[in-house]
């Protein structure tokens, strides 16, 4: 192993000692609960950790496939008595593995496209253009197979179809409003940009009925975290650095994105980035001040209007994506939104908080235990008897939907966004047949 890499991990040696083997992780750590081995729970990863910094192991391809077991969704930090942190010190591993064996040929390659915005944006344009030829398309909205193998990507996995024009080529850079209460700059991240354009329109639509001017700016590139949590940090900090320098150039009052991986991108990850250069730290930090998950920004900022809202007659329950509830800590604010849907049934489901399964590319690299652990997820889902299952992030919903399919159930999943789209869009119309009656 190089030097190098083994001062990597040397400055969280104390924070490793820190934990005290006690097993609070295995009651919460999802993969746990399906493997039963303790390499798959924080504990054992942190034993690992230890033992290549005591010189008793080496940073091998064993290693590597160990740390790569993790979903990243934080449930061992929030339940550890200690305070240990074992999500943040295993990316730490990662990161150190991938200086000393480099990126997963597959990962490599789609890094590498990832890394130059106008190729990667090319790319996507034409998946969305000639996917039909390589999807499958299922009854489900917005469920497709592929219709052809394709490296690293399992072919009973349920996938979501690229759109055929980008949310951003549709809409001009400023979309104005009569008298703007205020102006914000939406981050809409890759999912939401090139697959589930509806929760961008949602987006644009909710913010235009509540009188916010919204700027999406052309220059924006991916958030970043897919890299930093693969243990890329350097082509993490060229995203981070890209998104700042980016959104620095417009006079926004705020910064809001509908995802929440993306919003704990720019709120926590990219100052963290930042620890050892002082300015780059304090630009993050100024940007992160100012940026905002939709429902957050809606509820605590805005104070979305309720009185033109109209009635959703249907029965929901919600999915709190991990980077929601533990990484932002975001939970209330959706909820109140669909409890202000006037029609609206809101059924919680049994462990809303418990990871899907998704963790990013997780699912794809690692879809067998992806899939039992939505298992329980789907089963929860089902007990609710709701017709849709809300949630805040576009994997999540991707992968639950899997899920469903695979288990033959009905429910249809959204973001909480395009419900409060709906109601308002319905209020719209009463408003409209209230007009032409008088």
């Amino acid at each position: 192993m190089m030097l190098q890499d083994k001062e990597l991990l040397k400055d969280i040696n104390d924070a490793i000692s820190n934990c005290m083997k006690c097993g609070n992780c295995m009651e919460v750590c999802p993969i746990y609960k399906e493997l039963r081995t303790e390499s798959a729970v924080a504990r054992g990863k942190l034993s690992l950790i230890e033992a290549v910094l005591n010189g008793n192991s080496e940073i091998t391809a064993g290693f590597d496939k160990r740390m790569s077991m993790c979903v990243s969704c934080k449930a061992c930090a929030a339940k550890c008595p200690c305070g240990v942190k074992a999500d943040e010190l295993i990316i730490r591993a990662r990161q150190a593995a991938v200086s000393t064996r480099g990126l997963h040929p597959i990962k490599n390659a789609v890094f590498k496209i990832l890394k130059n915005r106008r190729l990667f944006d090319f790319g996507l344009r034409m998946a969305g253009l000639f996917g039909p030829i390589s999807f499958k398309k299922l009854p489900r909205p917005m469920a497709r197979l592929l219709r052809f193998p394709m490296p690293g990507l399992d072919r009973r996995r349920v996938l979501a179809p690229f759109a055929a024009t980008p949310l951003r080529s549709q809409y001009p850079e400023v979309i104005k409003v009569d008298q703007p209460k205020m102006r914000v700059g939406f981050f809409t991240g890759c999912t939401i940009n090139y697959i589930y354009t509806d929760v961008g329109k949602a987006v644009i639509n909710v913010l235009k009925e509540n009188n916010v001017e919204v700027v999406m700016p052309p220059m924006q590139h991916c958030c970043g975290i897919p890299v930093f949590t693969s243990g890329d940090l350097e082509l993490a900090k060229a995203f981070a650095r890209h998104n700042i320098e980016t959104f620095e150039r417009y006079n926004f009052d705020y910064i809001v994105a509908s995802c929440g991986s993306c919003s704990m991108a720019f709120k926590k990850e990219y100052p963290e980035m930042f620890h050892d250069d002082p300015e780059m730290k304090e630009r993050a930090e100024a940007i992160g001040k100012k940026t905002y998950e939709i429902s957050e920004f809606l509820v605590d900022v805005v104070k979305f209007d309720k009185s033109k809202l109209g009635e959703v007659n249907v029965t929901v329950t919600m999915h709190d994506p991990c980077h929601m509830v533990r990484g932002i800590k975001v939970t209330s604010q959706p909820r109140e939104i669909l409890q202000s849907i006037p029609g609206l049934k809101f059924v919680e489901m049994k462990d809303a908080d418990r990871c899907c399964g998704a963790g990013g590319s997780f699912s794809v690299a690692h879809y067998d235990v992806a899939q039992k652990i939505n298992n329980r997820k789907i089963e929860n889902i089902a007990d609710t008897k709701a017709d849709i299952v809300a949630t805040s992030c576009g994997m999540c919903r991707m992968h639950i939907i899997d899920g469903l399919e695979r288990y033959n159930l009905p429910q249809d999943v959204v973001h909480v966004v395009q419900l409060l789209d709906k109601s308002y869009q319905a209020g719209a119309a009463n408003r409209s047949k209230a007009s032409q009656a008088s």
